[in-house]
């Protein structure tokens, strides 16, 4: 990315795109002194009430920093540095890496490491970010203390099933998660607005030879359909389906695609739950490209090459992204003995807000030592 001025107006360059830098855009990102908040870092101004002719009528680099004169006669000044954040629209979170069943195994972090270390939280809400999961081990088995564990990355969701759940063998049960048969791959809560961000699951008890976590990397899944079958991808992402729950309760139904992207294409999220869907009133000819992209979908989350099996064991935990990452569950005898699950959600910006935190706070700190 590269910056320059010609006859006064100022351009950005990115790859072989060359680009101009609009005044409206520029004065909205204005970190003068009289415009901003010197504490908050929010604005004094409203940038919706500048005139929609506003223009740049002089600009030069100096010294890093593009210097600008206004129609209006604003002076003001953008460092590079500042402009270059601003276009790339970073998020400063790690990039995705996707996985499937052959490289999902990664390190197990112990939470009593974690609980009283910034550094070894940052290490595993970096991994989670990467991988959309973690599995954290040496945990108390201690009823409601996964609610510790919890708000140590974020905020704990309240929903109809409480601050906490239980999962475990009930007869019954408003929901099939609480009964020993297997569960195919599925992400939580799909019929709420918003959706939960992140599952939580601890055990408590395994006294069982089945019930074997799941796990699916539900972006890997996309760019294998995305690939596959580029028009079927493209109805996942547009159609909206009805998601439904409904207990003596609660009677919840909400409405978006199976696959969520952002402006640039790329996904974002995958809602996938077969137990809860409706498919809408549509013509025969599309209904039968969705219904084929979504089976197909289906089979690709099944395939034992995108799941990863594992025995959740006692003391150890599981926290998953539940607009990426698809969990499931092999069926169980509970007349061998308990399985003893419980579940809660927090919200997904938590982790991010942890990881931008801790890392700024491990830059800082790290330059305190190098200057010692």
């Amino acid at each position: 990315m590269s910056f320059d001025v010609v006859d006064n107006q100022p351009f950005v360059t990115l790859g072989r795109e060359r680009s101009p830098l609009p005044a409206l855009w520029l004065r909205e990102r204005s970190q003068d002194a009289s415009l901003c908040d010197p504490v908050t870092g929010q604005r004094l101004f409203n940038p919706h009430e500048l005139p929609e002719d506003l223009a740049v009528v002089t600009a030069r680099l100096q010294d890093g920093a593009l210097q600008v004169t206004y129609s209006d006669g604003f002076d003001d000044s953008y460092a590079l540095e500042n402009l270059q954040d601003a276009i790339d629209q970073d998020s400063g979170l790690p990039r995705a890496t996707t996985w499937g069943a052959v490289d999902a195994a990664g390190k197990i972090f112990d939470w009593q490491k974690i609980k009283d270390d910034s550094l070894e939280t940052l290490a595993c809400v970096e991994a989670f970010l990467a991988r959309g999961f973690v599995i954290l081990e040496n945990t108390p088995t201690d009823r409601e203390s996964i609610l510790s564990v919890a708000e140590h990355f974020g905020q704990v969701r309240h929903t109809n099933f409480g601050r906490y759940f239980e999962v475990y063998s009930r007869p019954g049960s408003n929901d099939l998660a609480y009964r020993p048969v297997p569960l195919a791959p599925h992400t939580d809560n799909p019929y709420r607005n918003p959706v939960p961000g992140i599952q939580i699951l601890h055990c408590l008890a395994n006294e069982t030879t089945g019930g074997h976590s799941t796990l699916v990397d539900g972006f890997r899944v996309c760019e294998q359909l995305q690939d596959e079958d580029p028009e079927g991808f493209q109805l996942l992402k547009e159609i909206e389906v009805a998601f439904r729950f409904s207990d003596g309760q609660a009677h919840l139904i909400d409405r978006h695609p199976m696959i969520e992207t952002d402006h640039l294409g790329r996904t974002t999220g995958i809602h996938y739950s077969p137990r809860l869907d409706e498919t809408p009133l549509l013509d025969p000819t599309v209904l039968r490209s969705f219904h084929r992209a979504r089976r197909r979908l289906g089979i690709l989350l099944s395939d034992p090459e995108n799941e990863f099996r594992f025995l959740l064991e006692q003391g150890q935990l599981m926290m998953f992204d539940n607009n990426r990452v698809l969990h499931g569950r092999t069926a169980y005898d509970p007349n061998e003995g308990l399985r003893h699950l419980q579940g809660c959600y927090i919200d997904r910006d938590g982790p991010e807000s942890l990881y931008r935190v801790l890392s700024t706070r491990d830059e800082s700190e790290a330059g305190v030592r190098e200057v010692a």
